[in-house]
């Protein structure tokens, strides 16, 4: 889930707004650039240059400078408000400490986060474990209403037991609790775990093998409505050389944490990453994302999967492309109340329309890259309401 932090709390209020109204009628907002699709359909006899690069180029005809809010279609302006802001609340330059796995927690007002596992600059390895981090909101409101013009909130570092290894992914609070998916190091096995909030943050595994055998590097997670746990489980560990080979194909499952019983719903990925659901549990999105190890390769998958989910046995049906993404890969998902998907992307936070029309790619980063920073989005959606 490589960008899902880089704006710490718009997939969660993309779960709770949808888009809407008649946004035609109003203006482009401030941090705020509009982009007509009619006017780059064409670019060999304009001073746009073809890019070269997924990973290298971004998309940005309009050369504005990053942070920013790119709209291609007036119905983001809605739920984007008049006066929407981007600030960095908490930054490292030589750690990337928020990653992975966002998860709000209304109770404490804190956003935990896990550090990269295995990339640049996440200090961790085969040798070394990532670690999971919070930031208290009430700090960063404090400091955003003192207008410094440098924010870096305190992170503080939770004190987690052996059992979790190589957080890569989490949703909550699932039972008060942050539900937290893990990638595994060594021979240490990826696992799926509840990890109380609140100190002292013990940690109960709900599921750490398949019949036996270890998965390859869990990698992302979300609750159905149904109250079945969905995972994805790709090769990503061994790619990052903190994993030994791998023992299944790149796959989705789905757990019962009643009966504890998991069997796999989707096969045949690249290599699937996030996951998430429509609001009423009839449709899933997958990223079958690949690309950045080895050497990038464009001529592979950089793409948003819907599936059909049956109602009687979960099993995802009815695969076709959602979308694909122009920039770097998909990595982390979310969907909102109307369909509109949110994904983390190489240049930021790229939304989707339920008819998959790009409306939107929040542009926080010049290049594709590492995430070190926290960012906060100040908009008309407001702040998160408890669910």
């Amino acid at each position: 889930m490589r960008v899902s932090v880089l704006v710490v709390v718009v997939a969660y209020w993309a779960a709770l707004y949808g888009f809407g109204g008649h946004a035609q009628s109003l203006e482009i907002p401030n941090n705020s650039v509009f982009i007509d699709p009619k006017s780059f359909a064409v670019i060999s006899n304009s001073n746009i240059p073809f890019r070269e690069s997924s990973f290298d180029t971004l998309f940005n005809p309009t050369s504005t400078a990053p942070p920013f809010f790119q709209i291609f279609d007036p119905a983001f302006l809605t739920i984007l408000g008049p006066n929407p802001s981007i600030r960095e609340v908490a930054s490292n330059s030589t750690f990337a400490f928020a990653h992975e796995a966002p998860i709000y927690v209304p109770d404490t007002n804190e956003v935990f986060f896990a550090s990269n596992d295995g990339g640049p600059l996440g200090m961790s390895d085969l040798n070394h474990n990532s670690v999971v981090g919070k930031i208290s909101l009430t700090d960063v409101d404090a400091a955003l209403v003192a207008n410094d013009s440098v924010i870096n909130v305190p992170v503080t570092f939770l004190d987690l037991p052996e059992t979790i290894q190589m957080t890569n992914g989490g949703t909550g609070p699932y039972n008060s609790s942050l539900l937290l998916i893990t990638s595994g190091r060594g021979s240490l096995p990826p696992s799926i775990a509840l990890v109380n909030p609140k100190t002292p943050n013990n940690v109960t595994v709900l599921l750490d093998n398949f019949f036996g055998r270890q998965f390859n590097s869990l990698n992302d997670i979300k609750v159905h409505p149904s109250g079945k746990l969905f995972f994805t489980d790709s090769v990503y560990g061994f790619l990052n050389h903190f994993r030994p080979n791998p023992l299944f194909p790149n796959q989705v499952y789905r757990f019962d944490p009643e009966t504890g019983a998991v069997r796999a719903v989707a096969t045949d990925f690249d290599k699937c990453n996030g996951i998430a659901f429509t609001a009423d549990g009839n449709t899933a999105s997958d990223t079958g994302a690949t690309a950045g190890f080895l050497g990038n390769n464009q001529t592979e998958p950089a793409t948003i999967y819907a599936f059909d989910v049956d109602p009687r046995t979960h099993a995802f049906k009815n695969r076709r492309v959602f979308a694909y993404v122009d920039t770097g890969v998909p990595d982390g998902i979310q969907v909102d109340t109307q369909g509109n998907v949110y994904s983390g992307c190489g240049d930021g936070v790229q939304v989707w329309s339920a008819a998959s029309l790009s409306i939107l790619s929040a542009d926080v980063e010049a290049r594709f890259g590492t995430m070190k920073a926290l960012y906060s989005v100040n908009s008309s959606w407001g702040r998160p309401r408890p669910t």
